[in-house]
């Protein structure tokens, strides 16, 4: 497995960001389905990609005034696939305008010729400006699909929402 992360230890934890702009400024790319349930996976070419609730992984860093959380995927292929997943892990701010972007993970992950499954995860530190209340995370994620050797991927899925989490601090 291989994960390529763009988010920064010294991002701006305050900057809102809608996801329609995210999209427009190439850093999501692909079709997005805003409306697709929540905890649903999604089946391609003989693989399904299920973003995972998010889970608190540790508990409160007083230090950093966050709480680690645990952004997970469960991956299942048919053998001889490779699949390469993006994640956006979002902290929802309900009543407000944007939702604020947490980070931005791409994973790959090879499966031999008897197929298997694997949780992927993709632990983040999630900001608590509201100490009296619970931050509410979720993410999306979108996959294509490889297989063999080939250099034909398939078409991008479209994106899928987890269960949103109440990460407390």
């Amino acid at each position: 497995m291989s994960i390529t992360s763009a988010s920064n230890n010294r991002r701006l934890h305050q900057a809102k960001v809608a996801l329609i702009p995210a999209v427009a400024l190439g850093l999501l790319g692909g079709p997005v389905a805003l409306a697709a349930p929540a905890g649903a996976s999604t089946s391609d070419h003989g693989c399904t990609v299920d973003p995972l609730k998010p889970t608190t992984r540790d508990s409160w860093d007083a230090k950093r005034d966050s709480s680690r959380v645990d952004f997970r995927i469960r991956v299942a292929c048919s053998g001889g696939k490779t699949v390469q997943i993006r994640q956006l892990r979002i902290e929802d701010e309900s009543g407000r305008r944007h939702n604020t972007i947490l980070g931005f993970s791409t994973f790959w992950e090879s499966f031999d010729h008897r197929g298997n499954s694997v949780t992927l995860h993709s632990p983040d530190n999630v900001p608590n400006l509201d100490r009296h209340h619970g931050e509410k995370v979720f993410q999306f994620v979108s996959f294509r699909v490889r297989s063999g050797h080939s250099d034909h991927w398939s078409d991008w899925t479209n994106w899928e929402k987890s269960d949103v989490a109440t990460v407390h601090g």
